[in-house]
C-alpha cells in the first residue's frame, strides 16, 4: 500500500495549517507581524503501535488522538494571534474544548435522535415502526449540511476554509509528485478523498443505516444508543475513507466518493498565495522533522521557528 495514501493528512487552523505525517506533525501559522511561525513535534507512539494496524479499532483510537492533536494545533494558532493577556490555556481551555464537544454531540446526535423519537411516538401509523429512525437520519444530515453552509458566511470561517483549501492543494500536489511552490500547488484541486468533511458525511450516512436497523426504542434507550454507538460509527467511517482513498481510479469508487467531494465545496475556498505559502511551509517542516526522526537524530520537541513572510 502506498505510504502517501495512509500517512499524510492535515487540518486548517487559525491563520495556518497543521500537517501530520507518520512520525511527526507541524503547525505553520501567519503571525500578526507577517512572519510564518512553525511549531514541530513528534506524534505519540500509538501511531507506530500494533493498534494502528488493527482495522476498525485503529479508526476509533487514532481518531481520538487526532482530535486531541487538532485541538492542540488550534490552540497554538489561536494563541499565536492573541496577545499575552488573551492566550487560552489551563482550565479555561479545557472548559472551552469540553463545551464545544458537548455542543457538537448534542446538536448532531442527541437532538436528531430526540426529534426522531417524538415523531416515532406520534406518527408510527403513517411512517411505520422504523420511520422515526429514518427521519432522525435525514434531520442529522440536514443539520450537518445547513450548519456548514451557514458558518461559511462568517468572515473568519471563510479564511479558515481558505487555509483548508491550501492544505488540500498542497497534499494533492505532493501526492502527484509536483514541485511544492505556490504557483505549482495552486493548480491542484480543492477536494481530497481523505478530508475530515468526507469523514463527517460518511459517519452521518452510516448512522442512517445503523440506527434505522435498530428499530424503535424508548427515548432514554434511544439517546444512550446514539452515544454508545458513536465510536462504532467512527471506526466504520474511518475504514471506509481509507478504503476508498486506496482504490481511487476505479469508476465505481469515484462514483461512491462524489458526495464526499461535493460537500468539500462548502468547507474549502480558493486560497490566497500567502495561504499556500503557509501550507507548504507546514508540509515541508513536517517532512523535515520526519527525516530527522528516521535518522535517529535528537527529537525536536516543541521547537518554534520563524521565517520572513513572502509577499503575496
Amino acid at each position: 500500500m502506498d505510504d502517501k495514501i495512509i500517512t499524510y493528512g492535515g487540518q486548517a487552523v487559525i491563520e495556518g495549517v497543521m500537517m501530520r505525517g507518520r512520525k511527526a506533525y507541524a503547525v505553520a501559522m501567519r503571525a500578526p507581524d507577517g512572519q510564518i511561525v512553525v511549531h514541530v513535534g513528534p506524534l505519540g507512539p500509538i501511531y507506530q503501535s500494533l493498534i494502528a494496524r488493527i482495522p476498525f479499532l485503529r479508526g476509533v483510537i487514532l481518531l481520538w488522538d487526532a482530535l486531541g492533536l487538532g485541538l492542540r494545533a488550534l490552540t497554538l494558532s489561536a494563541n499565536t494571534q492573541a496577545g499575552e493577556e488573551e492566550k487560552l490555556e489551563g482550565a479555561p481551555l479545557v472548559m472551552t474544548l469540553l463545551t464545544s464537544l458537548a455542543f457538537a454531540i448534542g446538536l448532531f446526535f442527541l437532538l436528531p435522535a430526540a426529534i426522531g423519537g417524538w415523531i416515532e411516538a406520534g406518527l408510527t401509523p403513517w411512517l411505520g415502526t422504523w420511520g422515526g429512525n429514518l427521519v432522525e437520519g435525514l434531520v442529522r444530515l440536514a443539520l450537518l449540511i445547513g450548519y456548514i453552509w451557514a458558518i461559511g458566511f462568517v468572515p473568519e470561517i471563510r479564511r479558515l476554509f481558505g487555509y483548508h483549501g491550501a492544505e488540500h492543494k498542497t497534499i494533492n500536489a505532493y501526492e502527484a509528485g509536483a514541485e511544492l511552490t505556490p504557483e505549482s500547488v495552486a493548480r491542484f484541486p480543492l477536494e481530497h478523498a481523505r478530508c475530515g468533511t468526507a469523514f463527517l458525511l460518511t459517519l452521518v450516512l452510516l448512522s442512517i443505516l445503523l440506527f434505522t436497523a435498530l428499530g424503535p426504542l424508548p427515548m432514554l434507550e434511544r439517546l444512550i444508543s446514539r452515544l454508545v454507538l458513536l465510536p462504532v460509527l467512527a471506526g466504520l467511517a474511518v475504514e471506509y475513507i481509507r478504503w476508498t482513498a486506496n482504490h481511487r481510479g476505479r469508476w465505481w469508487v469515484e462514483w461512491l466518493i462524489r458526495p464526499n467531494l461535493a460537500l468539500q465545496r462548502l468547507t474549502t475556498r480558493e486560497p490566497e498565495r500567502a495561504m499556500l505559502e503557509v501550507a507548504i511551509a507546514s508540509f515541508q517542516a513536517m517532512r523535515a522533522e520526519e527525516e530527522r526522526l528516521s535518522a535517529s537524530s535528537p527529537t525536536l520537541h516543541g521547537i518554534t521557528q520563524a521565517s520572513p513572510a513572502q509577499n503575496s
